[in-house]
């Protein structure tokens, strides 16, 4: 069965020396999701959370970065894993159509401090969450993404993984059934991000909380069915056609999809982003302004027309999810940043009478590439007769474009600063390239900022 594949997998590589190059992407995903946390910390859910847990503050070990409290490791899971994906900046894995990072990274971190582990125990158990994870999320695709929310879904494997590592080191037994019983509370519905709603960001940290409860109940002897991703009634029958379970075994332990993670460029949905390139590589070539475009075409695949074809956003969440204003936006502005989603931006009569120049299409080829390949073409006709067009392949902070670690420092500091302060930035960032030599609890994450 795959799930004892998995498990046996997560065991191994829970425990044992990783490749360099594979504890150093593991770095860098924690790296991401610190710029993504911190200013998740600052905007819905995170206060409603805060606030709806106030009894619970203050209790356990594990931190809830940015707000200056712990909180018992299921909670705190809860809230940083909500709070991480509220932005929009949080990593990818282009195949599964899933951010990884969210779920993961916050259960292993809040059961890490629970359990005083060091550094390297925490990001062998990062490494096992999303290798089992992503896996699991390009095995169901793209079926299962027709109704459901992978990092709802799948994240709650990859949570699970990552908890059973730290709580029952080396042991499959655990580590099967925190896979098994994780299976039974994967929920994530795609309807949540298609209206203004803050349940899209809960998702994530619904998955972690559910996560670390099946890993620690796993570890006390909890037990979950063996057939919970494979039989005939379970997730991959239940919540996709056909999922192809060869492809999640294949290379376990050999071959990293944590080398292969996005990091995002644009704080917006990353359906867009091959657009946004392109736009922003013919405003620089051509020295575009607003004035001079005349109509936009933009063609892509059918997935962006789904999730982000809202012509008329009103509010943060939905401009996020609304390739018209993004496109627009970075046409105007140059970037698609925190500040592109202020009420004063999103009111702007200049931009949103761009956005009213923009048509959307979806390309049948691109369409049949997805997930694989993520790509757009944007063509700009001007008012003076000119046609420049220009098609992105891929994204940058995709695989075949990463941020560079410099790169990585630089969103850290851009996004996580203004929370921490430019002194607490550096050393928390100084801290995470050395992570694996460091105990967990030296992070002082709790710590009022």
């Amino acid at each position: 069965m795959i799930l004892e594949q998995l498990a046996d997998y997560g065991a191994r590589d829970g425990t044992r020396q990783l490749p360099a190059d594979v504890i150093h992407h593991a770095k860098r995903a924690v790296l991401d999701w610190f710029s993504a946390l911190y200013p998740g910390t600052r905007v819905a859910p995170c206060p409603q959370l805060l606030a709806a847990h106030r009894p619970e503050l203050g209790a356990g070990r594990s931190s809830l970065p940015g707000c200056g409290t712990t909180a018992f490791s299921p909670t705190a899971a809860w809230i940083n894993g909500s709070a991480s994906h509220a932005v929009e900046f949080d990593d990818i894995y282009r195949d599964a159509v899933y951010h990884p990072g969210c779920p993961v990274i916050a259960a292993a971190l809040a059961v890490a401090e629970e359990r005083d582990a060091s550094g390297a125990a925490l990001l062998n158990a990062i490494v096992a969450g999303y290798e089992i994870s992503t896996r699991i999320g390009a095995a169901v695709q793209p079926a299962h993404y027709r109704y459901f929310h992978t990092t709802g879904t799948v994240g709650a494997f990859g949570a699970a993984a990552a908890a059973a590592a730290l709580a029952a080191p080396g042991d499959a037994q655990a580590m099967r059934h925190a896979l098994a019983t994780a299976a039974s509370f994967a929920a994530g519905l795609q309807q949540a991000f298609r209206s203004d709603a803050m349940t899209k960001a809960l998702h994530a940290g619904n998955a972690a909380n559910a996560g670390v409860r099946a890993g620690l109940g796993a570890a006390h002897g909890l037990t979950g069915a063996a057939g919970m991703l494979d039989g005939p009634v379970g997730f991959g029958a239940a919540l996709a056609d056909s999922p192809d379970w060869a492809r999640a075994a294949h290379g376990l332990g050999e071959h990293y999809n944590i080398l292969h993670i996005t990091q995002k460029n644009h704080g917006c949905c990353g359906h867009t982003f091959a657009a946004i390139d392109a736009a922003l590589a013919l405003r620089a070539q051509h020295g575009l302004t607003p004035t001079d475009i005349e109509r936009i075409e933009v063609d892509a695949y059918q997935a962006t027309l789904d999730v982000t074809g809202n012509r008329d956003p009103r509010t943060p969440f939905e401009g996020k999810f609304s390739l018209f204003y993004v496109v627009a936006h970075a046409l105007q502005y140059g970037s698609v940043r925190l500040d592109a989603f202020e009420p004063a931006r999103l009111a702007d009569p200049a931009l949103r009478a761009l956005m009213d120049r923009i048509t959307l299409r979806a390309d049948p080829a691109l369409t049949a590439a997805f997930p694989g390949q993520r790509a757009a073409r944007v063509t700009i006709h001007t008012r003076a007769g000119v046609r420049h067009s220009h098609f992105a392949p891929y994204r940058k902070g995709d695989p075949e474009a990463p941020l560079s670690d410099a790169e990585l420092d630089a969103k850290f500091d851009e996004l996580a600063g203004p929370v921490l302060g430019a002194a607490g930035a550096r050393r928390l960032r100084d801290q995470a390239w050395r992570l694996e030599s460091l105990p967990v609890r030296d992070l002082q994450l709790h710590r009022p900022v």
